[in-house]
C-alpha cells in the first residue's frame, strides 16, 4: 500500500481549491490537475486521518466509468479528461504526490447543480418518502419500503453547498429557475441515461448502484460535459446484490461503515455533534473503511 496522502502540497502549480477529497491546481488557463487525496469526509466534516489508498482507488474507478460511459465507450456524453499524463505537468520531486491519483482535465464552467439519480429508496430519500410519499417533489407510489427498487429511476437534484455546508435537495423546477429549462432538462436526461447504463453494468458484477450523483460543466462552446468524479463509493451507494433485501439497509461498499461508527463516537466524553473537529479514527475503523472501498473496486473491475 502506498503512503497515505492527507493533503497534497504542489509548488509547481497554483492551487485553485481544496475540496473534501480533491486538491485542484491550475495548469495554464484551460486545464486543471485534480489530485485525489486520501481524505475522507462524513456528515460534511473532513476526518483528521486519511484512508490509505483511497485517492488512487477513486481515480481508478472514475477513469473506468469515464471510459465505459464517455466517447470511448457508450458515448452518452462528452467527458472532461484531456487524455494527457497528469505527472507531465509537475516537477520530478512532485510526481509521487500525483502518480496514480490524479486526472488532468479541461477547465469548464461548473454548473451549481448536483445531478442526483436514485434507483432505490434509501437515506434521505427514504426519510422524505415516509413523510410525503415523494422525494424532492417527485411523487412515488404507496407501499414502498426502505431500500425498495423504484418503478423507474428518479432525478432528485441538489444545490451545491460551500465546503462544510450540507448540499440542499431541491426540485427540478428550482433547477429550471437556476439554469434555464433547456439545460435543466438536458442535465436530468443525461444523468438518468448515465445512471441506467452504469447500474445495468454493475448488476453484471453483483453490485446494485442504489443512487449516485453526477457533476457537469460547460465548455467554451456551451457543450455539456461530465466532470469531477463518477460512480465512486464517495458519490454513490454501492450494495452487494447477493445480500440485498427490501425493508432493511443493505451493507454498503462506501462510507456507511464509517458513518455508523461516528453515530456512536464521542469527543471529550460527549456524543459527537457532527461538526468539526471530528473524533479521531481508530486504526480498526481506518482498516475496515479501506477494505470496503477496495472490495467495491475489485467487484467492478473484476
Amino acid at each position: 500500500m502506498t503512503h497515505a496522502l492527507h493533503t497534497s502540497a504542489l509548488k509547481s502549480l497554483p492551487l485553485l481549491a481544496r475540496g473534501k477529497v480533491r486538491d485542484n491546481y491550475a495548469v495554464g488557463d484551460d486545464r486543471i490537475l485534480m489530485v485525489a487525496s486520501d481524505r475522507i469526509s462524513a456528515f460534511d466534516v473532513i476526518m483528521g486521518e486519511p484512508i490509505p489508498g483511497k485517492g488512487e482507488l477513486l481515480t481508478k474507478l472514475s477513469l473506468f466509468w469515464f471510459d465505459l460511459l464517455g466517447p470511448k465507450g457508450q458515448n452518452i456524453c462528452p467527458i472532461h479528461l484531456t487524455g494527457e499524463d497528469p505527472t507531465s505537468v509537475v516537477s520530478d520531486e512532485e510526481k509521487p504526490q500525483v502518480a496514480g491519483r490524479s486526472m488532468l482535465v479541461k477547465r469548464l464552467k461548473p454548473i451549481p447543480v448536483e445531478a442526483v439519480v436514485r434507483g432505490y429508496l434509501a437515506g434521505s430519500g427514504w426519510k422524505e418518502y415516509q413523510d410525503s410519499r415523494s422525494v424532492c417533489g417527485v411523487p412515488l407510489p404507496e407501499g414502498l419500503k426502505n431500500a425498495s427498487k423504484l418503478p423507474e429511476p428518479i432525478y432528485t437534484p441538489a444545490a451545491k453547498a460551500e465546503i462544510g455546508e450540507h448540499d440542499e435537495n431541491i426540485t427540478f423546477e428550482k433547477t429550471v429557475e437556476m439554469i434555464g429549462p433547456e439545460l435543466a432538462a438536458q442535465i436530468r436526461d443525461t444523468a438518468i441515461r448515465l445512471y441506467q447504463a452504469a447500474a445495468e453494468f454493475a448488476l453484471t458484477k453483483g453490485i446494485i448502484i442504489a443512487d449516485t450523483k453526477f457533476e457537469f460543466g460547460l465548455d467554451a462552446d456551451g457543450t455539456l460535459v461530465l466532470m469531477d468524479e463518477v460512480l465512486t463509493p464517495d458519490s454513490s451507494r454501492y450494495w452487494p446484490a447477493d445480500s440485498y433485501a427490501e425493508g432493511s439497509n443493505p451493507p454498503s461498499f462506501d462510507k456507511q461503515f464509517l458513518r455508523d461508527w461516528l453515530e456512536t463516537a464521542t469527543v471529550n466524553g460527549q456524543p459527537w455533534n457532527k461538526t468539526a473537529p471530528a473524533p479521531r479514527l481508530p486504526q480498526e475503523v481506518i482498516t475496515q473503511t479501506a477494505a470496503k472501498y477496495q472490495e467495491a473496486l475489485q467487484r467492478v473491475l473484476g
